[in-house]
């Protein structure tokens, strides 16, 4: 079992400016390796792929340097607008092989067309050529546009954080005009996974049928070697829980063959980010 979408942070080195401690509460402190695994213990997980939470080549340090055997890997932050190999290889060769992806905040960076940038598009392709997969977090609307640039570098692995930030958006047209649209423009690329995570909200949220209708998409589009299981902590606090969210997946998914739910919550995060060998 992997959990291919989990945070840490320690504040005093890492601040989280976002967490807003009154509509945030249940998140509004650190969470640290050891948090971690006992959510895995609880949750009946193995490991988990650490995603960065900010901008920043210093919180990827950390997070590399970070021994826990229960870290498969690492979804760091390197600046795609200068000189990729230079940074990555200024990483301590050690914990260099624990870095499996890289991610940059597109859905909150004041350029809207950043994706699309000549600069990031020669950095992606250095990323495909290190086999480092790129993790896309964007809003549903920005997809159409992460599709474009997905088309134009089939070497790189990506992979759509969230299904595409669906749950954010409560707007039922745009979530029938556009997101569906975009996420299986998206699957039509072979090069291209996504994760079921982010979604925590909706389960206790009165949204379950939102939720079936969200990963059935996903399933029909991507097919399960292409999905993998994300809890999204510890944001999945914000919602059920990651322990109700690993058992809502194992629900959702519960009809599949057993080689299928298999792929869903491990095989495909194996292959997209290297794991495992």
């Amino acid at each position: 079992m992997i959990d291919a979408h989990v945070h840490l942070w320690n504040r005093a080195t890492d601040p989280q400016p976002w967490i807003d401690p009154t509509t945030m509460a249940a998140i509004d402190r650190d969470f640290t390796p050891g948090d971690l695994e006992r959510m895995l213990d609880s949750a009946g997980v193995d490991a988990a792929v650490v995603v960065q939470a900010s901008n920043s080549a210093a919180e990827t340090r950390r997070l590399l340097a970070h021994p826990s055997p229960r870290i498969a890997g690492v979804v760091g932050w390197t600046d795609l607008t200068a000189d990729v190999a230079a940074q990555l290889d200024g990483l301590d060769p050690a914990s260099r092989r624990r870095l499996v992806g890289i991610r940059h905040l597109v859905h909150i960076d004041p350029d809207p067309d950043w994706l699309a940038r000549p600069d990031v598009g020669r950095a992606l392709d250095q990323l495909g050529a290190r086999d480092l997969g790129f993790d896309l977090v964007v809003r549903w609307w920005q997809l159409p546009l992460a599709a474009t640039v997905v088309a134009a570098h089939p070497g790189v692995r990506f992979v759509v954080d969230h299904l595409g930030g669906i749950a954010e958006s409560d707007d039922e047209a745009g979530w029938e005009a556009g997101w569906e649209a975009g996420l299986r423009e998206l699957a039509c690329r072979p090069n291209t996974f996504a994760k079921i995570s982010g979604l925590a909200g909706l389960v206790n949220g009165g949204d379950g049928a939102r939720l079936r209708r969200v990963v059935d998409v996903a399933l029909d589009a991507f097919g399960p070697e292409r999905l993998m299981y994300g809890s999204d902590w510890p944001l999945a606090e914000l919602g059920a829980g990651a322990v109700a969210w690993r058992r809502a997946v194992d629900e959702l998914v519960g009809e599949l063959s057993p080689a299928e739910r298999q792929s869903i919550m491990s095989g495909a995060a194996s292959v997209l980010y290297g794991l495992g060998g």
